[in-house]
């Protein structure tokens, strides 16, 4: 969960419910009892020093309320704590959790009648709330309000993975992924805790490929040198069916220099754009009929200096015709799940620039892959046209391959 409560799914352990048995106390003033008990907190009230006499001209004592009641148990995690007070401001809050020094913060509303947490809770865990008000004669009401949060299995929280890595230099296409492990049920609750800004500001849209996989992309290509700050501020955000969110994850990373390839397969010819000059055209062969590259916008997902290449991976089997085991293809690229690369090959030289014989890569010489690996990044885009046969959704990062219009429609939001 958070930095004090975060529970690793890679080392699940049993957490045991803490019990709470507390006494509530009644209102005090300078050791009177003024009242019975309230069932939102322990309460004292101090007159700062005024007479004992009663005065029935004094203003009411300022009476502190918290949505959750002393001593609860099983408080679900996605319980916004909130306080409210009649009869005065608030003046100060602390709210801290059983075992930690560090306050956790929240915000009042304009005239201090009212205090939220700014973060939801943790499971299995006991909090404090010390609260103090002060009436408009200036006395001071004090609340204490302790309670327990409901406990909660690993199959019962969900925890984001994100990608890019943190400070990583990526591509201009490169979109902002998160990976749930257990499915999001309440897409839009997730999205609305989840917030991509950059430097300059950058227009896009979250689109979900899955309950466990959403994915932000820009309206257009990224600016080469945009700060990209990614929230994800899901924790104890309620999923759906009992799950809720395991942990909060930020991700900071940077757009290096624009590098658009467009490969055009009736003319086996790469052109390769470096911040849109043109860089280097490079003859290149494509697949051949029957095994035809995929046409369309593709995105480099992971690079390899070496790489062993077996046909069996893709379906061809071991003494077939389309068989090949290659142990070293040097300079590979990946842009497709199904096993589409750009890579070095130098068995068929003969053949770059002229016509198509891989089974569905983009081959090149030895020197051009070097040059062209020695420049990329994840997530610089690849332009693939020529063939009849189209990129399929989500076959690698595809996130380009429709229009802006069409890729919002998948937001939760939209």
């Amino acid at each position: 969960m958070s930095a004090w409560g975060i529970r690793s799914r890679l080392t699940a352990s049993a957490v045991a419910t803490l019990a709470v048995s507390l006494a509530l106390t009644g209102c005090q003033q300078n050791g009177t009892n003024a009242g019975a008990n309230s069932p939102a907190g322990d309460h004292v009230a101090a007159n700062n020093g005024a007479a004992d006499s009663p005065d029935s001209s004094a203003a009411p004592a300022a009476s502190i309320v918290a949505n959750v009641h002393s001593a609860a148990k099983n408080v679900p995690v996605d319980t916004p704590v909130k306080l409210s007070v009649k009869h005065g401001k608030l003046t100060d809050v602390t709210f801290t959790a059983h075992g930690s020094k560090k306050p956790i913060r929240g915000s009042f509303n304009s005239d201090k009648t009212a205090w939220t947490a700014g973060s939801l809770l943790e499971p299995a865990t006991t909090y404090v709330v010390k609260s103090s008000a002060t009436n408009t004669d200036g006395k001071v009401s004090t609340t204490r309000t302790r309670f327990t949060t409901q406990d909660l299995s690993l199959d019962q929280q969900t925890y984001p993975t994100l990608t890019p890595l943190s400070k990583e230099v990526v591509g201009v296409g490169m979109p902002v992924i998160v990976k749930f492990d257990i499915p999001v049920k309440h897409r839009a609750a997730f999205e609305r805790h989840m917030t991509v800004t950059s430097k300059p500001a950058t227009q896009g849209s979250w689109h979900w490929i899955s309950d466990q996989e959403v994915h932000w992309r820009p309206k257009s290509f990224w600016k080469s040198g945009t700060k990209v700050h990614v929230d994800v501020n899901v924790n104890g955000v309620s999923a759906g069916n009992g799950v809720y969110g395991q942990t909060s994850r930020t991700l900071n990373f940077t757009v290096g220099r624009s590098v658009i390839m467009k490969i055009n397969l009736k003319t086996d010819q790469m052109r390769v754009l470096l911040n849109h000059h043109l860089a280097r055209t490079i003859p290149v062969t494509g697949g051949q009929p029957g095994l035809e590259t995929r046409s369309g916008i593709k995105l480099i997902v992971e690079k390899f200096t070496s790489i062993r290449m077996d046909g069996a991976t893709v379906g061809f089997a071991p003494g077939s015709a389309n068989y090949y085991d290659i142990p070293d293809v040097q300079y590979a690229q990946r842009v497709t799940f199904s096993g589409e690369f750009l890579h070095a090959a130098p068995w068929s030289t003969y053949a770059q620039g002229s016509y198509n014989v891989s089974h569905g890569c983009v081959g090149m010489s030895t020197e051009n892959a070097a040059w062209l690996f020695g420049i990329t990044h994840r997530g610089d885009p690849v332009e693939v046209t020529g063939s009849n046969r189209g990129i399929e959704p989500n076959n690698g990062w595809t996130d380009w391959d429709q229009s802006f219009k069409q890729y919002k429609q998948a937001s939760a939001l939209n």
